[in-house]
């Protein structure tokens, strides 16, 4: 299969040039539901003329829809916002919620679905599941090695596609709360506000980490992998993927021309593959953030994939005086022109008869007849006068490769009557063209049947009855909770036990909770790779065996390889499973999964409009804002093997724990203050949760006694005390963009 080059347009002039300069294909954003809600995106004419476009020269457009929905907004808006695409002839939509997953492929079975980097698929296990589900393609993580994405290629059938150049984000896409617990801009609704590009510093045990103007331990540089090319493409990945929506035409086209021209290299003679020092300066100039990197393809992390300190600050305005002369080569090669597709023409212009233009491209042709061709009475027409006529395709998107003129001696027409014969015949042409990609709309299958809404209190979950759960990420903290009156189920982290003597811990762990009327579970790690969990595998089994209820799941892999190994139906769902509409909850519950956790950007008004009688909802704990494959402590002093804990203090003086999970390989960055639903609890029970749930995770054991008592009686017996410290309420009283 040859290689597609992928580029992005952010605007209809971005498209073009990005065409131009030689894309097989494009992604955009419309009106709603993308990633990029700020970018410049195209209007509901712009994107059914640019399908047509890019159908016209032979390419194809994909269209972002890759934002979590709420419910409103997948039940009465995707379906009408999706129709007029789909009926033009949409290639393929780019999703990242799993209901918007579900109801697509039952409304438009015939429209590709591609799953976007916003899943975060880290390994093959979760390509397989979404194959399964209907996806022909998958974005994996950025964060995937060569080896990782071959795994991919090797186990399923799916197209991979992968970025090659632009910015990389420190976070899993998809799994990034900064934004949206700072400021309320959420990265899942396509309006992050990249507190990741803000200056932090870093502390561990009062120490400030790092060298004098090293203030930007968040911020990655960009990626250029041009050189990586050849390793990329026998790794599996069919698509190459050009990052850069928000971004100007010029930077398109020129990133695209560039990365044409070497994979063209690449297919006609793979043994001479090299890139000219030249064209590594050209993408440098055209937008680079403080330098590039290879991204994760061949490292897991790194310090010198970040971009420490600010350099635009120190160069001054240099590099913008160095950059013109690029950028108006780029506008005038790309920008200041067309794509055109070629055409062949026969043009008969006899006396007596209509003129006969017959033009074909492709596998269309179209034949035009117009009267009124006369006798010469002075001037006859000369066939050279004829052709420069007809070989003016304006702004049409064709070129004559071929032209026959056949035409008696004696014979005129105004060159006007040979311009509307050919505008004529190109419209047809294009006409013919598309049409083949055009559909028809789909029956629409049926609503789910499932009642939606809040469940009704009689129900007896909106009273005192609430069972209230907790997790540990600590040992001390699980001792606490396992000995704590009042929680009905506890979650363990995988790593609450040490490495000698696991299993003997984790089995005396469950007896013990079910010596209280317990239910104990495993919560799994926030990241998972490609094979990381099999080590597990065995274990996972005994302990089933041993009385462990289930696995508290955070992600894709780590469902899909339980899933596998034939435990899937012993998960329950993190809130980073995310299930903000009532499909995403079909999704899940079809697949088995016991109950999932109340997604943390919805508030109080549009969870009561949500059926939570399967749902736990997280009313205390410092929440998870983001989960990177980079490592805070590795970047500004060095690994050393060891889970740690480091600071980020912002510049107003807040500070945000960092947890270095060197087991698996990620970092967890907190917030600065714990979620503390305390004075809501009679709101929360009215919203009927089947429990709610308590996330321990910097608390040490005095602390987690003080706080699970705290809540258990404002949940289960209706006195609240006051808190005795600062919390925030998240989203709960704040609607998220």
């Amino acid at each position: 299969m040859k290689a597609e080059l992928l580029a992005p347009a952010g605007s209809y002039e971005a498209l073009t040039a990005a065409l131009s300069a030689g894309a097989d294909a494009v992604y955009l954003g419309g009106a709603a539901f993308g990633a990029r809600a700020y970018a410049k995106n195209l209007t509901q004419e712009e994107i059914l003329r640019a399908i047509d476009f890019v159908h016209l020269h032979g390419k194809k457009l994909y269209l972002t829809v890759n934002t979590l929905f709420k419910e409103e907004e997948l039940e009465e808006q995707l379906y009408g916002y999706l129709l007029p695409y789909y009926r033009q002839g949409l290639d393929a939509v780019i999703v990242q919620d799993l209901g918007a997953l579900r109801a697509i492929r039952r409304w438009f079975p015939d429209l590709a679905v591609h799953a976007s980097t916003q899943m975060t698929v880290t390994g093959s296990a979760a390509a397989r599941m979404l194959e399964k589900e209907g996806a022909v393609r998958v974005v994996p993580a950025r964060e995937l090695s060569l080896a990782e994405i071959q795994r991919i290629h090797r186990t399923t059938g799916l197209e991979i596609e992968c970025f090659v150049h632009g910015a990389l984000c420190y976070c899993y896409s998809g799994q990034c709360l900064m934004s949206s617990l700072i400021g309320g801009r959420s990265g899942n609704r396509g309006r992050c506000a990249q507190p990741c590009r803000l200056p932090y510093e870093v502390y561990e045990k009062g120490r400030r980490l790092g060298e004098p103007g090293e203030e930007y331990p968040l911020s990655p540089k960009d990626m250029c992998t041009v050189e990586l090319l050849p390793e990329i493409l026998r790794a599996g990945v069919t698509s190459l993927k050009i990052e850069g929506r928000m971004k100007k035409p010029e930077y398109t086209a020129g990133v695209v021309s560039i990365y044409r021209k070497y994979l063209d290299l690449y297919e006609e003679n793979p043994g001479k593959y090299r890139v000219l020092p030249e064209d590594l300066k050209k993408l440098y100039d055209i937008y680079n953030r403080d330098g590039f990197n290879q991204s994760y393809y061949k490292v897991r992390n790194g310090r010198e994939m970040i971009a420490l300190k600010n350099e635009k600050q120190i160069v001054g305005s240099r590099r913008g005086r160095r950059n013109e002369q690029l950028f108006y080569e780029i506008q005038k090669n790309y920008l200041e022109t067309q794509p055109k597709e070629p055409a062949s023409g026969c043009l008969t212009l006899c006396k007596g008869a209509p003129a006969v233009l017959t033009v074909y491209a492709g596998d269309a042709c179209v034949t035009v007849e117009k009267e009124g061709i006369q006798k010469a009475q002075k001037q006859p027409l000369t066939e050279e006068r004829v052709r420069t006529q007809m070989e003016k395709t304006g702004n049409t998107p064709f070129w004559f490769e071929q032209l026959d003129i056949f035409m008696e001696d004696d014979v005129f027409v105004p060159m006007q009557f040979l311009s509307e014969l050919r505008r004529e015949a190109m419209e047809r042409l294009e006409q013919e063209l598309v049409l083949p990609f055009r559909r028809t709309e789909p029956k629409k299958a049926p609503a789910d049947s499932r009642q939606n809404g809040r469940k009704k209190a009689e129900d007896g979950q909106g009273t005192v009855n609430i069972r209230v759960t907790a997790l540990a990420e600590t040992g001390n903290q699980l001792r606490v909770l396992l000995e704590t009156s009042g929680i009905s189920a506890v979650y363990a982290d995988l790593l609450c036990f040490s490495k000698e003597y696991y299993m003997e811990e984790a089995v005396a762990a469950i007896s013990r909770a079910k010596s209280q009327g317990k239910e104990f579970w495993l919560a799994l790690p926030h990241a998972v790779r490609d094979g990381q969990l099999n080590p597990w595998r065995d274990r996972f089994r005994e302990l089933i065996q041993e009385g462990l209820d289930g696995f508290l799941v955070r992600n894709l892999e780590s469902y899909a390889f339980l899933q596998e190994a034939g435990l899937g139906g012993y998960t329950a769902a993190d809130y980073s499973i995310y299930t903000m509409n009532h499909e995403a909850q079909r999704f899940w519950e079809e697949r088995s999964i016991v109950r999932d956790t109340v997604p943390l950007e919805l508030n109080q008004y549009e969870l009561a409009r949500r059926d939570n009688s399967c749902s736990e909802m997280i009313v205390y704990g410092y929440l998870p804002m983001m989960v990177s494959a980079q490592c805070v402590k590795k970047t500004m002093d060095g690994c050393n093997g060891k889970n740690s804990l480091v600071m980020l203090r912002d510049r107003y003086g807040k500070e945000f724990p960092v947890k270095c999970c060197c087991e698996f390989c990620y970092n967890v960055i907190y917030n600065s203050l714990p979620l503390g639903l305390l004075k809501e609890a009679e709101t929360v029970k009215k919203l009927s949760p089947w429990g709610v749930r308590l996330a321990f995770s910097m608390e040490n054991a005095a602390e987690t006694e003080r706080i699970a008592e705290q809540f258990l009686q404002a949940y289960r017996y209706g006195s609240v005390q006051e808190p005795g410290q600062e919390y925030t309420k998240g989203h709960f009283r704040r609607k998220v963009e």
